[in-house]
């Protein structure tokens, strides 16, 4: 279990954090948690929430992941970008209400400008799912953003 609340760790606020907890984290790999709950920003009128989603619930748990890399090191939780999958497969149309669903995420690719690759394994009562998450967090995210957003000299 994680010594920080999960609003500690992600980049997130109110109802977009989706997961409940980190299990457990290494220099690798993360392990996180959640029970679908009723009345989130993604709910079905049943109280599941859509397969889709399972995209965005191994995305927090990569940036759960980088939190506890940052909080262990002393250093702030940073914005991250999730650039896509090539690949995700699932097993459901739904996660139904009240499913405990577990996340495991392990880091496969890291290179120095940020880019990285995570094999994403989400299970629960009947549930398989799988991906593969290409991600990017810029060493200097605020410059980074600056740069990006700034209007063209002329």
């Amino acid at each position: 279990m994680s010594r920080w609340p999960i609003a500690e760790l992600l980049p997130h606020a109110g109802n977009m954090i989706l997961i409940d907890e980190v299990l457990r984290f290494g220099d690798d790999d993360v392990e996180t948690r959640l029970t679908v709950h009723p009345g989130g920003l993604f709910n079905q009128a049943d109280g599941s929430l859509p397969a889709w989603v399972g995209i965005e619930l191994m995305a927090q748990s990569v940036a759960a992941y980088a939190g506890c890399q940052a909080r262990q090191a002393g250093l702030p939780v940073e914005l991250g970008f999730l650039l896509g999958t090539r690949k995700y497969e699932c097993n459901v149309e739904c996660f139904p209400l009240g499913a405990e669903l577990h996340i495991q995420a392990t880091r496969t690719l890291q290179d120095d400008n940020g880019m990285g690759v995570f094999e994403c394994r989400l299970s629960g009562p009947g549930i398989e799912v799988f991906a593969r998450l290409n991600v990017f967090r810029p060493p200097q995210v605020a410059s980074y953003l600056q740069e990006q957003f700034q209007e063209p000299q002329s």
